[in-house]
């Protein structure tokens, strides 16, 4: 495509079909493009925000085909498409390598492109698991075209699809693979900033420590939100990146017991022993002492509702490992080179979810 006719579609108004609005991805995104009055959103999520948008929202449960052909049939044309839904089984870490988690999934992103398709540009989320990351010790660092590892992952079969529409269609794609995703989500199956944040809060209100909970150490890395909307919204806008992969994060390293003292620092704690723990287990002993601090600070949300499964992908990331790391030599090479420390963005995430009480 020349420039001219890049330049024409910049523009014109750009029309996006958010899939999974609430969640980190969506709502990472939604804090880019909610500043940005050349981008008309339409959001699907199953329920309703509790925050102030822009963008349009629709409830759609992406298992229930009738719905979608009839949401997205009747939704008229988007230049862009981000798909960023998920469905989890509910023993998360397990769920990854079951034909049913996989078979859903597919299916979602089926009744999705089969009732609806861009006329510009799709984006498709992927992450470590592209690496094997959750079947054995994956290669590090990390790169885009290294060959797809054995092993169960629904990550292929959803690339295949949208390779294969956008061919049939005319559309580009881009495909991204953060890593530890880290934002403002309610109830999101993957969330370490609620999980540490809700952990914090109870230590504080105990006048105790914060302990870590974890066991070996590793060093991983982890990707913002708002940073991941921003890599989003740069590939929907630079063809030269249509038919690529890249991974995003954050920058920098992580190590948890590097950070600790810097979390305990945001909410005014000191750091205790290590005191390695299920919090899957122990979290769910402590709703009541939750209720007695929402009541005390008029919180939101219970315990459940903040964190959900996010218990056990914490449990499964502070249980320390084989490393895993991402190279973003490709994404700059490219052109993005956005970066966060990431000390300073679960700062600034704490303090987000303090100013919608979420947290004390």
């Amino acid at each position: 495509m020349g420039a001219a006719s890049g330049h024409n579609r910049a523009m014109a108004q750009k029309r996006l079909l958010l899939v999974g609005g609430l969640g980190l991805v969506g709502r990472g995104l939604l804090d880019t493009l909610d500043r940005d009055p050349s981008w008309d959103v339409v959001a699907v999520s199953r329920r309703s925000p509790d925050f102030e948008s822009r963008a349009t929202f629709v409830s759609v449960d992406l298992v229930d085909r009738e719905r979608c052909e009839k949401v997205f049939g009747e939704a008229g044309r988007f230049t862009h498409i981000v798909y960023a839904a998920l469905y989890e089984r509910e023993n998360l870490v397990a769920g990854w390598r079951e034909d049913e988690q996989i078979r859903t999934n597919v299916g979602m992103l089926t009744n999705v492109l089969d009732f609806v398709t861009p006329t510009e540009h799709f984006s498709l989320l992927q992450g470590t698991k592209a690496y094997g990351a959750h079947l054995r010790p994956m290669t590090n660092p990390g790169k885009e075209h290294h060959p797809r590892p054995p092993g169960p992952n629904f990550y292929w079969p959803h690339e295949d699809l949208v390779r294969s529409r956008a061919a049939d269609a005319g559309f580009g794609f881009t495909i991204f693979r953060p890593q530890i995703i880290c934002g403002v989500a309610l109830g999101s199956p993957m969330n370490m900033t609620a999980a540490i944040a809700a952990l914090a809060a109870l230590q504080q209100a105990r006048g105790q420590p914060l302990h870590f909970p974890g066991g070996a150490t590793s060093i991983t890395q982890a990707t913002d939100a708002e940073l991941l909307g921003r890599a989003i919204r740069w590939a929907s806008e630079n063809e030269s990146t249509w038919g690529e992969t890249f991974n995003i994060t954050n920058g920098d390293e992580l190590v948890w017991r590097s950070v600790w003292p810097s979390i305990a620092d945001a909410f005014g704690l000191k750091v205790g022993d290590d005191e390695p723990a299920s919090l899957t287990q122990s979290m769910s002993a402590r709703a009541d002492e939750w209720e007695a601090i929402r009541e005390r600070h008029h919180l939101r949300y219970s315990l459940d509702e903040l964190v959900g499964q996010s218990w056990q992908f914490a449990d499964a990331v502070f249980a320390g490992g084989p490393p895993t790391l991402l190279s973003t030599i490709k994404a700059r090479q490219f052109g993005f080179a956005d970066c966060i420390d990431t000390e300073e963005m679960f700062r600034r995430q704490f303090d987000a979810l303090r100013r919608l009480r979420w947290i004390p």
